[in-house]
Formats: C-alpha cells, sequence, structure tokens
C-alpha cells in the first residue's frame, strides 16, 4: 500500500515539474520626469516621477526598489510592485535645484535613469537683525543677515543707506552657513543710519537674487559737535597786522576731547579737555592759505577749514653786486634795495653752515675781496616789525692758478706698446672750478673741468708716440690760460720671439767650451737674459743684462753631469717673461780619452790572452810528459826542424811533421770543446801506430795546420 502511494506522488511530482513556467523579465529602461515641469517656483509644489519600463515572459508580480538622488545624494527610496514611484515636495524651495536621477532595482537586475536638472526659481527673503538700535559716533554697529531655507555655499550683500547718497554695499562669502554678520563703524555725521541686505546663489544659467531684506533703522547720537573757526580782525589782513584764530566746540563730555589747530600740514597749535582754542601771530604774506581746526575724542574726528589772504606790506627786497666773478684784490660793492623806495631797516648778510653772519646794518657794502670772501650773500628788510629777505647772490672770488705739473700715474714715464696711458694734469693753486686741457703733440685729446685736478687716459699708443703730451690750466681769474713742460714718455716693446743655440750644438766633448747664444726678435732695451737647466727643478745657470737683442754666455769645461735641456728667458721693462724653446746637449769623451780607454782594454785584452796560452801550454806538457818533449808547439819554426832530425825510436817512423800536427790540432779543438776529458784523449790518440800514410788524414792535417797558421802550411 504504501509502495502504491510513493508511486503515485512520484508521477504527480513530475507532472506538475512538467507543467510549471520559469519567470523571465528585462528592463527596456527608466526614466525620470517633473510635475509640473523641471522649472518651478518657489513654494510651489513639485513631483519626481520615476518609471520603470519591464518586459515579462508572464503576467507575475514583481516588486521594485526605487530610489531617487540629488546631485549624486539619496533623497528618497521606496519599494512598490508598481512601475512608477513618485517623489513628492509640497513646498520646492532654491535648496531643491539641483540634477536628480532614479535607480531601479528588480532582483538582481539594476538600471539607472538619465539625469534631469530642476530649478527652483526665487531665493527666500533674507531676515537682517542689527545688535544696537542706537549708537554713537565712532562706535560699532554689527549686523546679521540670514537666508534660513537656502544652502550654502551663498553670497550676502550688505547696504548702508544714508540720507541723499548712494547706497555703500559689502560683500561676504559663506561657504558653509547660511548666514553672514558684518561690522560697521559709525562716522561723524552718521545721523540715521538704515541697512538692509539679499543674498545670491550660482545655478547653472547664472548667478540668482534673493529678494531684499526688510530695512533696520540705526539712530546715531554725536559725541561733540563739529568745530567753529573764526578770525580776528578777519580773514582778509595786510602784512604786519595781528591775526587771531579761535577753534571751538559743544561735547556733552569734555573729558578725551582735542582741539587741534594746523595749517596745511603743521600743528600750530592744540588743547585737551577744553572747547576752546585760540592761536595769534604777526601776519606776514607767507600765512596766506588754508586753515583746519580738528577735534578728536576716540576714534571720531570732526573737522572745519577756513581760508585766510594777507595782502603784502612792502615787496621782498632785491640783493645786486658790481660783480659775481671777480679776481682776489678786487673791489666788490654789494647794493640792497626795495622797489617803491620805501624807507626800511636794511641789513648785509653772509650765508655759512653755522648760520648766517651778519657784514653791516646798511643798504650798501663795499669791501676788498680774497679767495675766502667765496660765498652767497643775502640781504635784510624790516618795515613794521615784518622782516624779509632777499634771494642769495653767489659771489666767487678766484686766485690765479699756478703752473700745471703734467705726470704719468703710475710714475715712470714710459708705457707698455698695446697698454694705456693714464696721465695726471694738476695745479697747486688757483680757484676752482679748473679747467684742463690734454695735448698729445698739437692735437687737443681732451677737457676737463675739475677742483685740482683731471686725467687723461690714452688708448691710442704707436710705437713712434715717445713724447709731445702736455696740459693747459685755467679759471675764470684774468690772468689766462697756465701750461705744463712736455712729457716725454718712452714706448717699451715687449719680448718677442726668444731662441737659444750652442756652439759646437748637440755634442760637445767633455772638458770643451760652450758657447750658448739667446737672442730676442723684437724688444726694447735693456734686455734682461736669463740661462736654466731642466733638473727636477728649475736651474738658473747664468743672467746678464744687455742693451742688445741678444747675449752668448760662455760655458767653461763641460762635464758629463752638464748633460740636460737648456732654455733661455728673456724680459725687460714690460714685465713679460718670454721663454725659448729648450735644446738638449750630450756632453761625450774627448778623442784621447777614447785612446786611451782603447788601448787599456787592448792591453788588457793581451795580458788575458797570454796567461790563457801560458796556461794551456803548462796543461798541455803536463798531459803528454816526455814522449811529448819533441813536438813542442806547432807554432814554433826550430822546434819543427828539430822534429825532421831527430832519429826514429821504433821500426815504424813516420817522417813528415802532419801527424803530430794534426794532433796538436785535434788537441786544442778537443780542449777547446771537452775541457777535462783532454788529457785522455791526446794519449790514446799518440799510441796508435801507423804503417802506411792515409791520403785522407794527410789532407786534413794540412787543412788544420793552414786554418791555425801553421808555419809549415802552404
Amino acid at each position: 500500500m504504501y509502495l502504491a502511494l510513493l508511486v503515485i506522488f512520484l508521477q504527480c511530482s513530475e507532472l506538475y515539474a512538467q507543467g510549471k513556467v520559469y519567470e523571465v523579465f528585462t528592463f527596456n529602461g527608466v526614466k525620470i520626469k517633473v510635475e509640473p515641469s523641471d522649472k518651478v517656483k518657489n513654494g510651489a509644489p513639485m513631483s519626481i516621477i520615476c518609471h520603470a519600463d519591464i518586459s515579462k515572459n508572464t503576467d507575475f508580480q514583481l516588486k521594485h526598489n526605487f530610489t531617487f538622488f540629488k546631485d549624486g545624494k539619496l533623497v528618497f527610496m521606496t519599494i512598490s510592485d508598481k512601475e512608477d514611484a513618485r517623489y513628492e515636495i509640497p513646498v520646492a524651495k532654491s535648496a531643491d535645484t539641483g540634477d536628480y536621477e532614479c535607480r531601479v532595482k528588480a532582483g538582481d537586475k539594476l538600471v539607472i535613469s538619465k539625469p534631469i536638472y530642476v530649478w527652483v526659481a526665487g531665493m527666500t527673503k533674507p531676515i537682517l537683525t542689527a545688535d544696537k538700535k542706537e549708537v554713537s559716533e565712532g562706535e560699532i554697529v554689527k549686523l546679521r543677515c540670514e537666508l534660513p531655507e537656502e544652502v550654502p555655499p551663498l553670497e550676502f550683500y550688505f547696504r548702508k543707506i544714508k540720507t541723499n547718497s548712494e547706497p555703500i554695499a559689502k560683500r561676504v562669502a559663506e561657504q558653509n552657513q547660511n548666514f553672514s554678520e558684518m561690522e560697521y563703524y559709525v562716522e561723524a555725521g552718521d545721523n540715521i543710519l538704515q541697512f538692509d541686505c539679499f543674498g545670491k546663489r550660482q545655478v547653472k544659467s547664472g548667478w540668482e537674487s534673493s529678494q531684499h531684506s526688510n530695512k533696520t533703522l540705526v539712530t546715531v547720537k554725536e559725541p561733540f559737535r563739529k568745530p567753529t573757526l573764526i578770525t580776528t580782525p578777519s580773514n582778509n589782513l595786510t602784512e604786519g597786522d595781528i591775526i587771531e584764530f579761535q577753534c571751538s566746540t559743544v561735547a556733552a563730555e569734555m573729558r578725551g576731547i582735542e582741539i587741534i589747530f594746523q595749517k596745511n600740514r603743521t600743528i600750530l597749535n592744540s588743547v585737551r579737555d577744553k572747547k576752546l582754542l585760540k592761536y595769534s601771530t604777526l601776519a606776514t604774506q607767507e600765512d596766506s592759505g588754508e586753515y583746519l581746526c580738528k577735534v578728536e575724542q576716540g576714534a571720531v574726528s570732526k573737522t572745519t577749514k577756513l581760508n585766510v589772504f594777507v595782502s603784502e606790506l612792502f615787496p621782498r627786497p632785491t640783493l645786486s653786486a658790481s660783480m659775481t666773478q671777480l679776481d682776489e684784490n678786487k673791489d666788490l660793492i654789494l647794493n640792497c634795495s626795495i622797489n617803491g623806495s620805501r624807507r626800511a631797516n636794511f641789513s648785509i648778510l653772509r650765508k655759512s653752515s653755522s648760520g648766517d653772519i651778519l657784514l653791516k646794518k646798511s643798504r650798501i657794502l663795499a669791501i676788498k675781496v680774497n679767495v675766502n670772501d667765496t660765498g652767497s650773500y643775502t640781504c635784510k628788510a624790516e618795515v613794521k616789525g615784518i622782516i624779509k629777505e632777499s634771494k642769495p647772490v653767489r659771489i666767487s672770488v678766484y686766485a690765479p692758478v699756478s703752473k700745471p705739473t703734467l705726470s704719468v700715474v703710475s710714475g715712470s714715464p714710459e708705457v707698455v706698446l698695446g697698454k694705456p696711458l693714464q696721465l695726471i694734469c694738476h695745479s697747486v693753486m688757483g680757484t676752482p672750478p679748473i679747467t684742463f686741457t690734454f695735448y698729445k703733440g698739437d692735437e687737443i685729446k681732451k677737457n676737463v673741468t675739475n677742483d685740482t685736478y683731471a686725467t687723461f687716459l690714452d688708448e691710442d699708443i704707436g710705437l713712434n708716440d715717445n713724447g709731445g703730451y702736455k696740459c693747459d690750466a685755467r679759471n675764470n681769474h684774468s690772468s689766462g690760460v697756465k701750461t705744463s713742460n712736455i712729457l716725454n714718455v718712452t714706448v717699451i716693446v715687449p719680448i718677442r720671439g726668444a731662441s737659444l743655440g750652442s756652439v759646437p750644438y748637440g755634442e760637445v766633448e767633455v772638458g770643451s767650451d760652450t758657447a750658448f747664444l739667446c737672442s730676442v726678435e723684437e724688444g726694447s732695451w735693456p734686455i734682461h737674459f736669463k740661462f736654466f737647466k731642466k733638473t727636477d727643478h728649475e736651474e738658473l745657470l747664468h743672467e746678464a743684462r744687455e742693451y742688445s737683442d741678444r747675449t752668448i754666455w760662455h760655458k767653461k769645461t763641460m762635464k758629463r753631469r752638464d748633460t740636460g735641456t737648456y732654455y733661455c728667458m728673456a724680459s725687460n721693462r714690460a714685465s713679460v717673461d718670454v721663454r725659448s724653446r729648450p735644446i738638449t746637449i750630450s756632453v761625450i769623451l774627448a778623442a784621447w780619452q777614447k785612446g786611451v780607454i782603447a788601448a787599456f782594454v787592448l792591453t788588457a785584452m793581451a795580458g788575458a790572452g797570454a796567461v790563457a796560452l801560458w796556461w794551456f801550454l803548462c796543461k798541455k806538457k803536463k798531459a803528454k810528459g816526455p814522449s811529448m818533449e819533441m813536438s813542442g808547439s806547432a807554432l814554433a819554426p826550430s822546434l819543427a826542424s828539430e822534429k825532421l832530425t831527430r832519429p826514429p825510436s821504433d821500426g815504424n817512423y813516420y817522417s813528415g811533421s802532419g801527424y803530430i800536427e794534426d794532433n796538436e790540432n785535434h788537441m786544442k779543438s778537443t780542449d777547446e770543446s771537452k775541457g777535462p776529458d783532454l788529457e785522455s784523449a791526446e794519449v790514446d790518440y799518440t799510441e796508435v801506430e801507423v804503417s802506411t800514410l792515409d791520403p785522407h788524414r794527410d789532407s786534413m792535417e794540412n787543412r788544420h795546420s793552414r786554418i791555425y797558421g801553421h808555419p809549415d802550411a802552404t
């Protein structure tokens, strides 16, 4: 039974699986829109609608996750089985302006709409408040402007409105808050002030401004009144009148009040904690101008101005001189006068750094001048206590110039060719300014006006410019021009092209003399010559001063240590050392020294040969014994003849000498090549008996005899 039920269940499950269909869907797109439009007035309702376009394989229910973003920030989200979702904004504000987009997620699929820009036009009206409703001049009033429904960044504009004047605006940018504060200094004269403000924000189309705020009224109190300035007897006066100024004010509190009276920028008088200032003076023409009375208390300052005109009582005096430039010991007359010949008290003075020097209380001064009287002179005239001074007159008294001296600045009257020459012309006496004139030959080169001296730089020096310089000196003295003596200048030609030679050149025998010749191609005399030898340091061997372009140095008795490299150096007053190319000298043995050495060597060689021959003969004699005594030396003719006449000692007798000579020759050869084996070789060789002549051996013996120069060899 159970088995049957199991089979039935499996069959039913298989049939159900065969009849089931998989749910498939896809997004065709997501769109976002704004109602009523994408431009909404501030305060109006607004809806953001997101629609998902989805295709399904069957009609099944699908959950949609809607998410709304503004400027990349999440503002609203909802879950719905419908394909539309709404984000309602009942009262739109300017802060709702921005880019909106929506994202729809269903299952594991997500689609994002294109963004849409929404502009909520218009800003809320700002609110302006002031911390004080009544202030005094010089105080500070603090204002606050707020846009409560706006979102930063914002810009605030504060305006100060005065009666009968244009508003003055100040701008403040706020990046993180929707309000701003501003402080205003209340100036003198700000009786009633009004303030307002407005805001701005930046949108895609540019800047959008809010309405102006409410006007805030601030009442200003005066701590003191604007000062009053009067003059007595009037502000139109004549020189010599007494003028009095009075400056006053009215203040609620006199403590801290300061009254300052000034002309232009010069303060003439001042008082503190008083309401009245007085100032009087004897009027002169220089007193004409604008006067200012200023009252200050703390930060408040009020000013009143008044112009005063003073008429001239008499004109400024004039000082005249009989001459302004004259020789010493001449007469000078100074005359002080006033146009209109008005009577006045005159005085003539001389200006100095320590103050004016009174010369005479008179309108005329006559003196005989000297150089010390040079200076500026003025005169003064006094009428009714008014003193006026003339313009200064410059008087110059001249002493004659002395004869100038012309010299070279460096001291020596010479110059190197191609170098500039600087001259100085000097007069010991003479009133400056003095005019100096430099001549080169008869040509004027330069004019200089100075006090006591002048300089001239001649940069065009030629080889033939040996002399012809002079200078003149003159001033305003009537004596005229003084001329210096002619200055002759020597032109020094620098050394050029030093060379060194020797006789003999290259190789020099020991004990002989060598002549070194150092010469130059060009250069002024005298010339200083130096001879050097190159070692590990520069070794000075000889030096000479010559009025010539060459010099010879004789070096006596050359030695082997004198072998080396030599050079010379030449210089003159141009102070330029010119070095020659080096030459090499080898000191060799003399001919007779070579002969002595050769003789000594030959003698030594001959002695060595004799000793060697003696040793050889002695050794040979010992090796042969008595039987060899007859053989002798192959080189002695007497021994050879003795061998030919000797009777035979054996039956077999060989009458020729070739055997023995050949035997000797073989011994010599063997001895030279084998050394210690010579003795045994000789004994074995001489014991051989020869019964017949060997032609070949005989020819060899004769050949050996001829090679060594034997006497029998032909």
